[in-house]
């Protein structure tokens, strides 16, 4: 197998079900030129380093010509990228502004004044589960609950949910770097200007009219163009990767009966479980959007400036160096520094609030439904192969405790 047909397969849709095998393959060469151009780094020390390394940007922009540029919006747009699509000193200013009314240290309280809503959420969800025998966990609990959360978060009005659904799904495929094959970039930019239009529409009104929510907060501090860009980011990635963390934790645990019933008898079990869950089954599979800035020597390899790399973060969790028999999921692994959420001034801006919700939904799923199995297995997957979880997750119910 050529180096060139390895991320053929890693990025088809045929291995979207198992794509494990694939990066063990890879990491038999932690820095691998394909025939293009690009550089996947794929073993947790060299992911872990080059995340950290300020030679490794993040703009898009820096791509040469002819490569993709996911997430980056089209130059007559006339839209900035958002900051996850910069780099320092720009990124650390917007970072910071965003921050400041979502968490520590300027307002410690703000994700902890959500748990009560979205306790309830989670409560809600469940009851409808009531009289039924089988239902869609995508569907039907790990969608609209981080939907909620996110609305709740930026302040955006649930009952508009069913609006920028579509447009969600568009924008969060054109990260994926084969997302051309199917017109997606056209649909992404369709999406990202319908979706611009309605928050540009909300912004001018938290402008007018504060109220809850961070676009309020952060109306004065911000150019339009900077909080559209930002709040079109936070309310993509802000559920996206949650829908998947939960989607993949109940399928990883309904494949794994013994540890099932041991987290209900020991609901304590949950924090080790679920950083577990990020480390075999992450919801962001790998980083492809960064460019080198320089010659950077790595793992006996030189990567050229202007390269585009690859950082496999799924095949870094499960690498063998770090991880004692990484492919055995065991929620009682030590040291589980994973980078399920990545690492460096990239990190996961909303990984808080995802901690939060997973830790809320999971436990209670699992003391109140008695399930009978999985339905599908695997269950049909994301056409994404960057946000991977499964697109519907169909099980067998035998009922609902209270």
């Amino acid at each position: 197998m050529t180096s060139g047909t390895l991320v053929a397969q890693i990025t088809d849709y045929a291995n979207r079900a198992d794509p494990y095998p694939l990066y063990a393959e890879l990491r038999g060469t932690p820095v691998r030129r394909e025939d293009d151009g690009s550089y996947l780094v794929s073993t947790y020390y060299e992911v872990r380093s080059l995340a950290n390394d300020p030679r490794l940007s993040n703009d898009t922009g820096n791509r040469p010509a002819g490569y993709a540029r996911p997430g980056q919006p089209a130059p007559e747009s006339g839209l900035p990228p958002s900051f996850i699509f910069t780099d320092p000193p720009v990124h650390d200013r917007l970072r910071d502004t965003i921050n400041r009314p979502f968490g520590p240290p300027h307002s410690p309280r703000f994700l902890d004044g959500l748990r009560g809503e979205l306790a309830k959420t989670v409560t809600e969800l469940l009851d409808a589960f009531e009289g039924k025998d089988q239902v869609d966990i995508v569907e039907d609990f790990s969608y609209p609950l981080p939907v909620t959360a996110i609305c709740r978060v930026l302040g955006v009005p649930r009952e508009d949910e069913p609006r920028f659904h579509v447009w969600a799904d568009a924008l969060a495929s054109s990260i994926d770097p084969h997302s051309g094959e199917d017109g997606g970039p056209e649909k992404a930019q369709r999406a990202r200007q319908d979706m611009g239009a309605y928050l540009i529409d909300l912004i001018e009104t938290k402008r007018r009219h504060p109220g809850p929510g961070i676009l309020s907060a952060l109306a004065p501090d911000m150019t339009p163009a900077d909080l559209e860009a930002t709040a079109v980011l936070l309310l993509v990635a802000g559920h996206e990767t949650t829908v998947n963390a939960i989607s993949n934790t109940t399928l990883t645990l309904l494949r794994h009966p013994d540890l099932l019933q041991r987290f209900q008898k020991e609901p304590e079990l949950a924090v080790p479980l679920i950083e577990e869950v990020l480390r075999y089954e992450p919801p962001v599979q790998f980083v492809p959007w960064t460019t080198a800035l320089a010659d950077i020597d790595i793992a006996g390899t030189t990567i050229p400036k202007g390269s585009p790399v690859w950082l496999m973060l799924a095949a870094a969790n499960r690498d063998p160096k770090r991880f004692q028999d990484p492919d055995r999921f065991d929620p009682d692994r030590k040291d589980n520094e994973h980078l399920g959420f990545y690492t460096g001034i990239h990190y996961c801006f909303g990984a808080p609030l995802a901690r939060i919700e997973l830790h809320l939904a999971v436990p209670e799923l699992f003391r109140r439904v008695k399930f009978s199995g999985l339905l599908e297995d695997p269950p049909p997957y994301r056409a994404n192969a960057v946000l991977r979880g499964p697109r519907h997750l169909p099980v067998a119910i035998e009922g609902l405790t209270a």
